[in-house]
């Protein structure tokens, strides 16, 4: 099956929507990843189940934020490529 062929202003349109995608993950994974452990100290204040909540996050919560974020990714580039139709089968 031949590739859809986008008209110049599409393609620009899918970058932009792509693009946006594109800097809304990596900044909520900049959070994840060096803004939860930068302020580790003042968040071990707060205790979750016997843990102290800086602890957590570096053991378990980036990790489950990492998880969220690939799934999330994956099913809203699928809808962008949807609405312009160059989705994969």
């Amino acid at each position: 099956m031949a590739s859809p062929k986008l008209t110049p202003a599409q393609a620009q349109a899918h970058w932009r929507k792509t693009s946006g995608l594109m800097w809304t993950i990596l900044f909520i994974w900049f959070l994840a990843s060096f803004g939860v452990h930068f302020f580790a100290v003042q968040l071990n204040q707060i205790v979750i189940f016997g843990f102290p909540l800086g602890f957590y996050m570096a053991a378990q919560g980036s990790l489950i934020i990492f998880v969220i974020l690939c799934t999330w990714s994956s099913s809203a580039q699928n809808k962008i490529d949807e609405e312009f139709g160059v989705a994969e089968d």
